[in-house]
């Protein structure tokens, strides 16, 4: 699946990038982030661990706005990196974080499979995945495909 995959299928919808919606997402990134520490801190693994994505998530989500996106299922944000990262724009351990954090979560949420060690690990590829994606924010004018 691509980007013209997700478009046809209702996964992605046009959307003239609007630095508001970005700065929006960014903040909820920092804020899920903040609760994911807080979590950890309360030994609340499964809570870490499940704020640790949305972090990502909405990072990654402030991405999609900038590239012209706005998102209609979490799957189109992991598509949207994988083609980033085909055009050469993102290096592949986002992917592979982002991919972790979907797993990770889902194990927590659906299958009670947690821990605190599972948190702090996530918790971490958080706080490098978000730099990540705000330096692509930063550095990218516009994201074009």
């Amino acid at each position: 699946m691509d980007i013209k995959d997700c478009l046809e299928r209702g996964y992605l919808a046009l959307e003239t990038p609007a630095t508001d919606l970005i700065e929006k997402e960014i903040k909820e990134s920092e804020y899920d982030l903040a609760r994911a520490e807080s979590a950890l801190k309360d030994k609340d693994g499964k809570w870490a661990i499940i704020k640790s994505y949305y972090s990502m998530f909405h990072a990654a989500k402030a991405v999609c706005f900038k590239a012209g996106y706005r998102e209609k299922k979490h799957l189109a944000i992991l598509i949207l990196l994988e083609e980033l990262n085909k055009k050469g724009k993102l290096e592949n351990k986002f992917v592979n974080y982002f991919t972790a954090a979907i797993q990770a979560r889902e194990g927590a949420d659906y299958h009670y499979n947690y821990s605190l060690d599972k948190a702090a690990s996530l918790l971490h590829l958080a706080k490098e995945f978000n730099l990540g994606m705000k330096l692509l924010i930063k550095d990218v004018l516009p994201i074009l495909f």
